[in-house]
């Protein structure tokens, strides 16, 4: 399990925020609430939760523990 991943914000979209983790960037699926407290190019850890289907695999990134 990915307990949280922590960065800079590289990108936001209206369900999604992009953390760059190590040179990579990390897609995670959020709530409005969680994207609101978000500013690109500032530090983020984000708590989260990976789904795991059959036909996907979704990271969602949470504010804080209590939220996930």
């Amino acid at each position: 399990m990915i307990a949280f991943v922590s960065g800079p914000v590289a990108a936001l979209a209206p369900t999604t925020a992009v953390i760059e983790v190590g040179g990579i960037g990390m897609a995670l699926q959020c709530t409005p609430q969680t994207l609101a407290g978000l500013r690109l190019g500032q530090e983020a850890r984000l708590a989260t939760s990976l789904v795991v289907r059959e036909d996907s695999l979704t990271l969602y990134g949470f504010a804080d523990d209590d939220e996930r």
